[in-house]
């Protein structure tokens, strides 16, 4: 994929399923889809909670790995920055103009450390997280190496059971460290509790967050005690961030699906026992997929299989329609149940992946549309940087 090249310079059906202006009837399949309004609506609505409720809001790359949708994040949302996994994810946004990015992650590799180390030279803020004091001398030779300024962030593991240390004894040694190791700068805390963003229940994910709540305080104090109060507390997600807001230590959000909501996140119950992609976020990400076969008559056959999709957490279900479901998948086929024979060759249906993250991963573009018209086509711009 040349990410570089202008997508009306390329040929449709070959190196991209859809030209600007188009209708949607015509785009090529399987390819992700926006829906922009409701993205646009999304992305708008959490801007506006965070604002209310005094947050910054640092938007997660991996989520989408796109310096557009990222970019669109900043405009009408207010977002601060993005969150990357990885030093190539985290290059591909500095470079893209994203001045504010947190690698929520560890970097150990010499070589990804160097990179890493280079990345301020970019023009952009960069955060990387430590969970062991031997980290920070090697963090501290590379900045020092390039002349630049690595920020970092102590990980607490507040209940995810990764990464990340347990004590606030050793946070406030690593932060001591780090405080005092020359090219690097004691930001603050990475807290995220990544383990509760998927439980059904509302009850079940506060409780949880009240366990990281009380640890990141206690943390918070020791740091406070050793004259190394923190900038930023950071974490959060779309299952949990009205928790973080709302704990008066929390003062950096990291949410990243709200934006497309996919099948998984969607069947979480927020506070009064409604799914949240019935009322608090709209679907915005769709898999496009057409019928290719209908020789069974009770099954129609799509393009949209595997490769198109990722099922770690479910399949897909095809979006506003109760009269078919997507039942099971191969390489390269969709199973289709269609008991009254509703679909027929070349019919188009939207899927709601059940895991945006991995979907949105192995696909090139995005194609946004608006009133059945393609208004944006926008490349997947760290796809496939996963070290």
């Amino acid at each position: 994929m040349n990410v570089h090249a202008k997508p009306e310079s390329l040929e449709v059906g070959y190196d991209v399923p859809a030209a600007v202006g188009m209708n949607e009837s015509d785009i090529q399949t399987p390819c992700l889809i926006l829906d922009l309004d409701a993205l646009e609506r999304n992305i708008k609505k959490m801007g506006d909670y965070a604002k209310a409720h005094g947050m910054r809001h640092r938007v997660h790359g991996k989520m989408h790995k796109s310096v557009d949708v990222a970019k669109l994040q900043e405009r009408i949302g207010g977002s601060v920055g993005v969150c990357c996994q990885k030093v190539s994810e985290a290059e591909v946004f500095a470079r893209g103009g994203i001045k504010d990015v947190l690698v929520s992650n560890q970097v150990r590799d010499p070589a990804k450390i160097d990179r890493l180390a280079q990345l301020p030279k970019l023009g952009a803020r960069i955060i990387v997280c430590v969970d062991d004091i031997d980290n920070v001398s090697e963090l501290s030779t590379a900045a020092q190496k390039y002349g630049t300024t690595l920020e970092c962030f102590v990980e607490i593991d507040c209940g995810a059971g990764r990464c990340g240390v347990t004590t606030t004894e050793d946070v406030v040694a690593i932060a001591k460290a780090i405080d005092a190791a020359p090219g690097l700068k004691f930001t603050g805390i990475q807290a995220y509790q990544g383990a509760m963003q998927h439980m059904d229940s509302y009850e079940d994910r506060e409780a949880k967050l009240d366990v990281a709540i009380a640890m990141v305080k206690d943390a918070v104090e020791g740091l406070k005690a050793e004259g190394l109060e923190p900038e930023l507390v950071s974490g959060g997600g779309t299952g949990s961030y009205y928790f973080e807001s709302n704990s008066g230590v929390y003062n950096e959000l990291q949410c990243g699906s709200y934006a497309f909501m996919d099948a998984d996140y969607g069947r979480i119950l927020d506070k009064d026992g409604n799914r949240i992609d019935q009322g608090e976020w709209e679907n915005a990400l769709f898999l496009l997929t057409s019928v290719m076969s209908h020789a069974k008559a009770d099954k129609a056959i799509c393009d949209a299989g595997l490769k198109a999709q990722s099922v770690d957490s479910g399949l897909p279900f095809v979006f506003g329609r109760d009269d078919v479901e997507y039942i099971k998948c191969s390489d390269e086929h969709g199973v289709i149940s269609d008991p009254n024979g509703a679909l027929k060759v070349n019919d188009k249906l939207r899927l709601v992946p059940g895991h945006c993250d991995p979907t949105c991963n192995v696909h090139d573009w995005y194609v946004g549309v608006r009133n059945g018209k393609v208004e944006a086509v926008w490349p997947v711009s760290a796809r496939g940087k996963a070290y």
